[in-house]
């Protein structure tokens, strides 16, 4: 049977997304070739928690990206819109993705189905207190001047509510990540990389659970030989098709 054909038998699917689903939004990823790491392998300390809460310059370039990242602009694109119809056929359980774009939501999949699992870029929260705030409301502080606002509730520093490297993920949120891989039939990894843990870890939560497993990314992973099926085709148009069927 295709995989298509396991994507129509399946009653209960679980979806894991990378970086790779949102490239055709125009969102670069980043270990690809033209990643944001590859071309600039000092932006990663921007993402890590360290150099974040210790440099006042680290975290000024921090907010000039959050200004300027690409989600803003963004539009979700063919991959999103068809984990949406997947959701029309009442057997998507969970989008479990590692990106922060919030494009499945606005593409149209259902906020209760996605699981931010390394957080999102449309809030901010303070290390300190962990109030949290919209992103919007602190861009317009930098816009205003301030190159690295600090909390109004207790002077702490402000930070996407995103997870960087050295900082622990939501509980709650990775055990609903591992519930819905465990209960999958089919579990679909899209446009990962499935180099960082605990998301990767989720395909051997689904494999125990016997699911069969799909990776669609462009590259070699390191869970290729633990698949059932390796597409390498273009995202955009391999999700589409084995939603259509």
């Amino acid at each position: 049977m295709t995989v298509a054909g396991w994507l129509a038998d399946a009653r209960r699917i679980v979806v894991l997304t990378g970086a790779g689903i949102s490239t055709d939004s125009g969102i670069p990823d980043f270990r690809g070739p033209n990643g944001v790491w590859t071309r600039d392998p000092e932006a990663a300390k921007l993402v890590t928690l360290e150099s974040y809460v210790a440099d006042p310059e680290v975290r000024r370039r921090a907010w000039l990206g959050r200004r300027d990242h690409p989600a803003w602009s963004a539009e979700p694109n063919a991959a999103h819109r068809a984990l949406v119809d997947l959701e029309g056929t009442g057997r998507l359980r969970a989008i479990v993705t590692q990106n922060i774009d919030g494009l499945h939501q606005r593409a149209g999949s259902d906020p209760d189905l996605v699981v931010e699992i390394h957080g999102t870029l449309y809030e901010v929260e303070c290390l300190s207190c962990a109030r949290r705030t919209g992103m919007a409301e602190t861009l317009r502080r930098v816009a205003e001047g301030e190159p690295d606002p600090d909390c109004r509730s207790c002077g702490g520093i402000l930070k996407s509510a995103t997870i960087s490297f050295g900082q622990q993920l939501d509980r709650r949120t990775l055990v609903r990540a591992a519930t819905a891989a465990a209960d999958a039939d089919l579990f679909l990894a899209v446009g990962t990389s499935l180099t960082v843990q605990p998301a990767a870890g989720l395909l051997e939560v689904a494999a125990r659970g016997g699911a069969r497993l799909v990776i669609v990314n462009a590259s070699p992973t390191p869970y290729d030989r633990l698949a059932d099926a390796v597409l390498r085709e273009p995202i955009g148009e391999v999700l589409p098709a084995l939603v259509a069927g």
